[in-house]
């Protein structure tokens, strides 16, 4: 078992101290480019900080940037309350939201022409979730999504993709001044699908975001989420679950900016890799800029592999430039099972195999039950589990 360090919850005073002798030598990330031009970021090489562990050589046709007229299916089931229209590019809202930051981001909100653009009113509680189910085969597909959630709303939004396009996509979030939205994005493409998209949240003051991503499908899948606060007290709780098979790479980049006061923000992220060519990236980078004092943030990785030679990248970043704080910390683990877990198991009779599968649906319990959402989890544990009763969960330690 390979296990990344572990940085327990610190102290202000501490958690400084380990920033700046962990991340001294890189460059900040509020000095990451930002723009809605793709010309501005260039084809990626691999030697960038942000692609090196993407598989650029199965990219290229997303990355290109040609103009198509491909586009999704789309399908919704609206709850009243919520409405959804498209409009132009020269809309002021599309000039408020969140930049892209990345070529695939970029190319998503230039070559859409415009967005669609979810809307949650003022006030209103929306009492089912709205459910956006985008499918469809088209190549360069780009997609550009607004969910606005206005002051004092609360709402559910759920968004599937599902066929086999290659799609380049930027959502935008905005949370309004004490709203609260629950997202859920699923990604159950087919196996030769290609997605990258960006999620760009901005948060209100004292608003929450619970944000849970769900990677199950798709060749390359490479999802950036970024958080931002426009005033103190807002609260961020990101998760996710990845489960990657024989040739899959599954990507998901994190970046939380602490930009105001007493605002908070709990990442957990768990990933599981089945076949000897499956691959997880996980990239989760926080900033607490010198304003953001009584912040208080955790981010949490964990991958579990199931099959000698799969690989799995864990890189959890802490930046910190005030030492009044609340609290700050990351955790990461990179492992095979639970040797204790294994043991109390089979100490019951229950057989290896059947020990492994139990502990391996266990391990995801905790990212399914924040969803909240008893159909979605209900569903996502159903297909955990057939992926798991069809796997082969008796290899060694020895073996890698």
């Amino acid at each position: 078992m390979t296990v990344a360090p572990e940085l327990t919850r610190q102290s202000g005073t501490e958690a400084v101290r380990d920033a700046i002798e962990t991340t001294a030598p890189k460059s900040s990330r509020a000095d990451n480019l930002r723009s809605a031009d793709p010309s501005a970021y260039g084809l990626p090489s691999g030697r960038e900080e942000d692609w090196k562990f993407s598989p650029l050589s199965r990219l290229e046709d997303l990355l290109a940037g040609q103009p198509s007229d491909a586009q999704l299916v789309w399908q919704t089931d609206l709850p009243d309350g919520v409405t959804l229209d498209r409009v132009g590019a020269d809309d002021p809202l599309l000039a408020s939201v969140p930049l892209p930051v990345d070529r695939p981001s970029a190319l998503a909100v230039s070559q859409s022409g415009g967005a669609i653009v979810l809307r949650v009113a003022a006030d209103t509680v929306v009492d089912r979730p709205a459910v956006i189910r985008l499918s469809g085969t088209g190549q360069s597909v780009h997609a550009h999504l607004v969910v606005d959630v206005a002051a004092h709303a609360s709402a559910t939004v759920v968004i599937e993709h599902t066929g086999s396009a290659t799609l380049a996509e930027e959502i935008s979030v905005l949370v309004g001044d004490g709203a609260r939205l629950r997202l859920i994005g699923l990604h159950t493409w087919d196996d030769d699908a290609l997605h990258a998209g960006h999620v760009g949240i901005r948060v209100g003051r004292d608003a929450t975001i619970e944000s849970t991503h769900v990677s199950l499908g798709g060749a390359v899948v490479r999802i950036v989420e970024t958080v931002e606060y426009a005033g103190p007290g807002g609260d961020a709780w990101l998760s996710g679950l990845y489960f990657a098979g024989d040739d899959q790479h599954l990507e998901h980049r994190l970046f939380v900016d602490h930009s105001q006061p007493r605002c908070r923000s709990n990442v957990m992220y768990k990933g599981a890799l089945l076949g000897a060519t499956a691959r997880t990236v996980w990239v989760g980078d926080v900033l607490i800029r010198a304003a953001a004092e009584g912040t208080d943030t955790y981010e949490l990785n964990r991958n579990l592999i199931l099959s000698p030679g799969a690989r799995a990248d864990s890189v959890p970043n802490l930046e910190i430039e005030t030492g009044q704080i609340e609290g700050a910390g990351h955790a990461s683990a990179t492992g095979r099972f639970d040797d204790e877990q294994l043991f109390y198991l089979q100490a019951r009779g229950i057989d290896p195999v059947q020990a492994r599968r139990l502990v391996a649906q266990g391990f995801f319990a905790d990212v399914i039950a924040r969803i909240g959402l008893p159909e979605v989890q209900e569903r996502l544990t159903t297909t955990i589990d057939r992926r798991l009763s069809t796997a082969d969960l008796t290899f060694e330690r020895s073996s890698a």
